[in-house]
Order: structure tokens, then sequence, then C-alpha cells
């Protein structure tokens, strides 16, 4: 291998690896994220850890084991509790937050189970409370609590038929925010009184938020009229 080619070699790599790093989920929420004291800080936002009787971490995603071994650092034991779903084999070690495996990009029971029980912390949280919603790409397959009259083999076999056909992710998304009791900013809506932020890691062209893991603490900007269209297309 000549000098040159080596040297391109090398240079490619390094880029490589430095987009590995700027993206990688850990590291993106110790960027955005840090702690002085009882004072959190997530962008521009600040939180006074000490005016919350509880915090919990909630969410679904491929990404969000990381991004929650990240939050258990910042908060330590200030931190109540919490839950997230994430797909086979994508955990990491973590002591407060229960880690959901689940099936991806086809819904299983246990990304029934897992949302059932997230959306139960969302419930219980209070006015006093804070709640932390990591989402990351993978997070709609995650969280699928239906709507009554609608079974997980039902949104089992629309999902598969769905990504058989050739649709988009936002029409794919579209259709599974109307079929779910948790998507298209329903989480925030079970939350509420409580403080709610979201991290969101997109995976998506444009970075829709009420795409992205479906939206479950965004409002969601489609219809049932959209659903019948992409149904009809």
């Amino acid at each position: 291998m000549t000098t040159l080619l080596q040297k391109t070699r090398n240079d490619a790599l390094a880029i490589f690896r430095a987009g590995l790093k700027a993206v990688a989920p850990r590291e993106a929420i110790n960027r955005f994220c840090q702690r002085e004291g009882d004072v959190l800080t997530i962008g521009e936002e600040a939180f006074d850890l000490k005016a919350y009787e509880n915090i919990y971490i909630i969410g679904a995603g491929k990404a969000t084991a990381p991004m929650a071994a990240a939050f258990e650092y910042l908060l330590g034991a200030d931190l109540s509790a919490g839950v997230i779903t994430v797909k086979y084999g994508h955990t990491a070690a973590l002591d407060k937050i229960q880690t959901i495996e689940a099936g991806h990009p086809v819904p299983d029971k246990n990304g029934e189970i897992g949302s059932a029980k997230i959306l139960e912390i969302a419930h219980a949280a209070k006015e006093n409370d804070l709640c932390i919603c990591l989402l990351s790409g993978g997070g709609s397959a995650l969280l699928p609590l239906t709507v009554p009259g609608v079974s997980l083999a039902d949104k089992q076999e629309t999902t598969r038929v769905l990504l058989a056909c050739g649709a988009t992710i936002h029409e794919i998304n579209t259709l599974r925010k109307h079929l779910s009791r948790i998507k298209g900013g329903q989480l925030a809506v079970a939350a509420n009184p409580a403080t709610m932020v979201s991290l969101i890691l997109s995976d998506v062209v444009g970075d829709d938020l009420d795409v992205i893991a479906s939206g479950p603490t965004v409002p969601d900007n489609s219809t049932f009229d959209d659903c019948f269209k992409i149904v009809a297309k």
C-alpha cells in the first residue's frame, strides 16, 4: 500500500470514527446536559432538582439505554425510578432504571408490557415531579400500546404490511400514532401536570419531532384523514 493511499485510508477512518463519536447517545447527553450542585441544565433550560419530589426517567428506542446511563450518572441519588424499552441486545448497565427488551421493527408482547409500565409512571407523576423522557430511533415499534379494539396481533400485521409495501417512515408512524394510547403526544398528556422534558435523538430526515418514535411527547400534526389516504395509497 502506497504512503498516499495509507494516509487517505487513515484519514477516512478518523473521519468515520469522529462521526460515530459525535452521534454516540451517551456523548450527546453529556454535551447537552450538565449538573452543578442541585441544578441540572438541559440545553438552555435549568432545573432545580430540589424543587421536585420525584424524578423519573422514561423512554424508548434503540439508543435509550446509553442515554439512560448518562442520566443515572448525572442524577445519582436524586433519581427516583424509571423504565425504558429497548431493542433486544441494546442494553447498558443501569441501577434504578428498569430496562425491558422488546421486538423491533415488528412489536411484541414485551414492548406492550414496557409501554404499559412507562404509561403507568406518567399517570402517577404529580405536579411537583419531573419526568425526563428519552426517545430515539426504533421507539415507535417499542411502544406498541394499542387503542381499545385493536390487538397486538393487529398492530404486528399492520407493521408487517407497511414495511413490505414500501411505505415511508412518515407514513408508517402516522398510522402507528392513530392506533396508539401513548404516541402522538399522549404520553405528555398522561404526565400532566408534572414537568416533562424530552431528549430526542433523531433518525428521521428533517428531524420531524412528531415522527421520531411517533412523537409520544409532542403534538400530532397528522389526522385520521391522512391515515385513510395512506391506506388507499
